[in-house]
């Protein structure tokens, strides 16, 4: 009894390390949003920076999965989530990569005019923040209901991306010197689309946990 309550704890423990990754991630695609839309080079800098925490984050995650799969040799329910939060830590991290990645493009741009306001990249980014917030409370709570919710909000990102492309298309073709700013703002467009489809991923691992059965909405 007194093992298995250790290992509920550990399981826990390593859910709740998934979180506060997940919350540190959300944090940093906010932080870089907000650095292009202000042009704020020090905003970026530190998101830039703190790619490392999270890098670190994952690495300790990835290690705690490794030493519960060694010593307790968990099967059904237990493996899944163990294996689960391999997979869900691996999206995170991906997403912190592209909270860098907008942050590189926001401190390359931060003493260039923008060629439009940006409005369309806010809202695509803050749909992304509250599809990865809806993910982690349905991984934290165990609901279905909500993790598909989350995996049909993903179609609406994708409409808004391809607004922005086409907008941005259009400027390249009406002005050449738009061309490598409206490619920048493609590519961080791109990066909140692919949080997108992440968040996406860490609400179908969670079906798989509860159901045990893989769901690909997409």
């Amino acid at each position: 009894m007194t093992i298995r309550h250790n290992y509920d704890q550990e399981l826990e423990q390593l859910r709740q390390s998934l979180l506060t990754m997940g919350m540190a991630v959300a944090r940093a695609i906010d932080d870089a949003v907000n650095s292009l839309a202000r042009q704020d080079a020090e905003l970026a800098g530190r998101v830039m920076d703190y790619d490392d925490e999270i890098d670190q984050m994952e690495i300790d995650i990835e290690d705690k999965c490794m030493v519960l799969i060694a010593r307790q040799q968990p099967i059904a329910r237990d493996l899944r989530i163990i294996g689960t939060g391999l997979k869900i830590t691996t999206d995170l991290e991906r997403m912190g990569d592209h909270a860098y990645d907008i942050a590189k493009i926001a401190l390359d741009m931060a003493n260039q005019p923008l060629i439009k306001p940006l409005v369309d990249i806010p809202r695509m980014a803050q749909m992304s923040q509250k599809m990865l917030k809806d993910a982690l409370d349905a991984y934290i709570t165990l609901d279905i209901t909500l993790a598909e919710q989350v995996c049909l909000n993903d179609d609406e990102v994708d409409n808004i991306y391809h607004q922005v492309f086409r907008e941005l298309l259009t400027y390249m073709m009406e002005d050449p010197k738009t061309i490598t700013q409206a490619t920048q703002l493609i590519f961080v467009a791109r990066y909140l689309e692919r949080v997108a489809d992440h968040a996406t991923n860490i609400a179908e691992w969670t079906i798989y946990l509860v159901t045990g059965q893989r769901r690909r909405k997409k």
